[in-house]
């Protein structure tokens, strides 16, 4: 094998050309698995939520010395911003995740300019992520556990195939973001190393 030139930066010993190919191509076959897991994670977070509808008949006492009537209630992801906002920022990564797939297949000889995009648009895409993860996960919070100093009862209790379906939307997000989370790592990673 030839010496390519470039010394391993732990010991300093001279690297074989090969071994610097075959890093490139691992780098890329990682990078192309955790852009599938982000958009596989992301598309199944929406789906997850967008079935998770429930209507149940609750009984509503509006006087005491009256019997309670009926009442039913329906619950939907359209019918809280918190969960509007998750589900527009999930399908937002959703196709951000399946373009830049497609964009880092084709782009196998390294276009900086493009490269560069790429980890600015993941960058903001964690950060829309996160920012939608934690709305979300605090009107679940509000759901499983209410608030007794504002009096806003539970409504987990009531509709627990909902707050399921909502809970594991919210993990497969999380998800998600630690794929975003990894890919940044990756890209720096992989600038740390052009720069030596």
């Amino acid at each position: 094998m030839a010496e390519s030139g470039y010394k391993n930066p732990i010991d300093g010993t001279p690297t074989p050309n090969g071994s610097n190919r075959a890093n490139k191509r691992s780098v890329a076959t990682s990078d192309y698995i955790l852009r599938f897991l982000a958009f596989a994670a992301t598309l199944v977070a929406v789906i997850v939520m967008a079935v998770g509808k429930q209507t149940k008949t609750v009984p509503v006492t509006l006087l005491p010395n009256l019997p309670p009537i009926n009442v039913e209630a329906h619950a939907k992801w359209q019918y809280m911003s918190a969960f509007v906002f998750f589900m527009v920022i999930n399908i937002a990564a959703c196709v951000y995740s399946a373009l830049s797939l497609i964009l880092a297949i084709g782009n196998r000889f390294g276009s900086k300019g493009l490269d560069l995009a790429v980890i600015i648009l993941d960058l903001i895409m964690l950060s829309l992520l996160f920012a939608a993860n934690g709305a979300a996960a605090a009107v679940g919070v509000l759901g499983y556990h209410g608030n007794t100093h504002t009096q806003w009862k539970k409504v987990c209790n009531v509709f627990d195939s909902y707050c399921r379906h909502a809970a594991a939307s919210i993990i497969l997000s999380l998800v998600a973001a630690l794929m975003f989370v990894l890919l940044l790592a990756l890209a720096a990673s992989t600038l740390h190393k052009r720069c030596l």
